[in-house]
């Protein structure tokens, strides 16, 4: 995979796969399947500039699995793989 380097406080995010099959065993179609607001940050950015031109370095790190607004990102396609690329004020949460 090409190494995508987002800038400032910006994340890439790989987003979870959507539910093949609901809780209670009906198999969904895929216009059924809502995209699910949860993925694993594939890169972060270096940070937020402040006025006086320091850096605050992001909260989050690769690895991390977030949950995120339904809306939030754009959606970029890297070497056949779908990926998100969004602001770190639109993760809700990390999963521990």
């Amino acid at each position: 995979m090409a190494k995508l380097q987002p800038l400032g406080d910006r994340i890439v995010v790989k987003r979870d796969e959507s539910e093949e099959v609901t809780a209670g065993g009906i198999v969904l179609p895929d216009s059924a399947k809502d995209a699910p607001a949860r993925g694993t940050v594939v890169s972060i950015g270096d940070g937020i500039m402040t006025s006086d031109g320091s850096k605050i370095p992001l909260q989050l790190k690769p690895g991390d699995r977030i949950i995120f607004s339904s809306y939030a990102g754009e959606a970029i396609s890297v070497d056949d793989q779908e990926l998100l690329l969004m602001r770190e004020a639109d993760v809700l949460a990390v999963i521990e």
